[in-house]
């Protein structure tokens, strides 16, 4: 059930797919779990540690095998493009779909995507080299009209477009058309952080404070705290602390360490801190509220 191939996720947004860190194996287990390949537009690299981008290089030339035309961008540290530049270059690989690369850093919050119905952006982690974390957080589309107050009061075109962005609008004749009165409110916008491998940092909070469902490494359990610290790595009880104080909906544990062969009691601990915590399952999928809950 709980898989420990390297870190890799998926994540979804209408028919946009971005892919989350590429550790090696990446593209089998997108095979074993009928992921289109060809849908994923982005991919975001956190760090340059073998198991976050060691299946990038084939990943990208299996995309190129497979004749793949649509654009791809490539979100990552300084040091992997040329990484890439060197081994397409020695294995006279020209790729035969556009590849944009967009350098990350890891000195504040950047917004790396935005687009009309969501933004993605990079945050500083706290580890041995350069690392980020991604920030996915969905915008207010248009206003829903109530339609019954709108014919009752036959508000004019410019009124509706007005509305519909949120805006209070005053008719010719001086009459206010207010939005919580002609808009059902707005739902509640959904977001997801990603904090791929870090030393417990409260720093983190700002950056994560209120998300819908955060995901967190979790190597060790509180016993081999000291060992998490050298390491820059945190515990499940760490993760724990950081989304409670952070006032997340969801805790998503991961990156456990291969020296627990049970993870239950890693779970438990994470509970004791925060109730709702959930340990991150191989091919399993985890959807945020939707609008009408």
């Amino acid at each position: 059930m709980h898989g420990r191939n390297h870190t890799a996720q998926v994540l979804r947004f209408g028919q946009e797919f971005f892919l989350l860190d590429c550790g090696e194996g990446t593209q089998h287990q997108l095979q074993r779990f009928k992921i289109k390949t060809s849908k994923i537009s982005s991919i975001f690299i956190s760090h340059l540690h073998g198991d976050h981008y060691l299946g990038l290089i084939g990943l990208l030339s299996s995309f190129h095998l497979s004749k793949r035309t649509q654009p791809l961008t490539l979100f990552g540290p300084k040091g992997l493009d040329d990484i890439l530049t060197i081994h397409f270059r020695w294995s006279h690989t020209q790729l035969c779909y556009p590849l944009t690369f967009v350098l990350t850093q890891d000195q504040e919050k950047r917004i790396l995507l935005d687009q009309p119905g969501y933004s993605l952006s990079s945050f500083p982690l706290s580890h041995r080299i350069p690392t980020t974390g991604f920030l996915f957080q969905e915008k207010a589309g248009p206003r829903s009209l109530i339609k019954e107050k709108v014919m009752e009061n036959a508000l004019s075109v410019e009124a509706l477009q007005h509305l519909r962005r949120g805006e209070d609008y005053q008719e010719p004749s001086g009459k206010w058309c207010r939005v919580e009165e002609f808009t059902h409110p707005l739902p509640k916008l959904r977001s997801y952080a990603f904090c791929s491998d870090t030393a417990f940092d409260e720093r983190l909070i700002p950056y994560l404070q209120g998300v819908d469902l955060l995901y967190h490494e979790a190597t060790f359990m509180e016993a081999e705290s000291k060992r998490a610290a050298d390491t820059y790595h945190s515990t499940a009880k760490q993760a724990a602390t950081l989304a409670l104080r952070a006032e997340v909906g969801t805790l998503l544990l991961g990156h456990f360490s291969s020296r627990y062969a049970e993870l239950s009691n890693l779970l438990a601990e994470a509970q004791s801190v925060f109730s709702n915590s959930l340990l991150s399952e191989e091919g399993k999928t985890y959807a945020l509220p939707l609008h009408h809950e």
